[in-house]
């Protein structure tokens, strides 16, 4: 992988000195990418609402858009944000299974720490889910992530692209007969969006990012074993 923040074009990855040339008093041209000869980023001319459509249907200009050349630096508070949703559908779903009759006082400390308890498990199994990824990539490529900028870039593509887990919310608000199928769907559409970041941002085959994918999901499934058999509701 080559050097992280650097500009890229978006129709063929390669490396790109600039996105525009400034003419002053208001005239800018978009600068043509010398390997495929298209505009380096159309995408800068764009409305964000249509640069979230086209990312919302994964195309990977969109994805080498918003990592290459954006500086978008929320990939924290999102994974932040991302877990809360995760946790809160869980504590809902955890709420609506159990049927207690202990006093008042209890049932709120009994319900706020399970909220905890499920926010914890939320983030060991994204933890797991991550370490899978980034031992498959080791195991199959190790040039692939040679230094830590590496490592933290495609980190950091990963957590944005799990920006799906926000419709989880919504999923829930509108309850309806078809929830658990809402759900599966968010599920694949989040793992679709982290296949086509790993893509993006090594620049390597579909192939090798699905076996990243799967790895992450085995070891999400070990840790959630491990969880049920202590005994715990995840």
């Amino acid at each position: 992988m080559e050097e992280p923040g650097a500009y890229r074009c978006i129709e063929c990855s390669r490396k790109a000195p600039e996105l525009y040339k400034d003419y002053q008093r208001g005239v800018l041209r978009i600068s043509i990418c010398k390997s495929c000869q298209k505009p380096v980023d159309k995408y800068i001319e764009y409305d964000p609402v249509i640069i979230l459509i086209n990312a919302i249907l994964c195309k990977a200009q969109a994805y080498r858009h918003i990592l290459f050349n954006t500086k978008i630096n929320i990939h924290g508070k999102l994974c932040i944000f991302c877990l809360l949703c995760e946790a809160y559908i869980r504590w809902l779903q955890l709420q609506d299974s159990s049927q207690s009759t202990e006093p008042d006082d209890l049932i709120r400390y009994a319900k706020e720490w399970d909220f905890y308890r499920m926010f914890g498990i939320a983030s060991l199994e994204q933890t797991a889910f991550l370490i899978g990824i980034f031992t498959a990539l080791w195991l199959a490529r190790a040039v692939v992530l040679t230094t830590k900028a590496d490592f933290t870039f495609l980190l950091k593509a990963l957590l944005l692209s799990s920006y799906g887990k926000l419709l989880l919310i919504p999923a829930v608000i509108w309850e309806h007969d078809y929830t658990y199928l809402c759900l599966l769907l968010i599920k694949v559409f989040v793992l679709t969006s982290n296949l086509q970041a790993i893509r993006v941002t090594l620049n390597t085959s579909r192939k090798l990012c699905l076996v990243a994918i799967v790895s992450g999901l085995i070891f999400e499934n070990a840790i959630i074993s491990l969880f049920q058999r202590i005994g715990w509701n995840v």
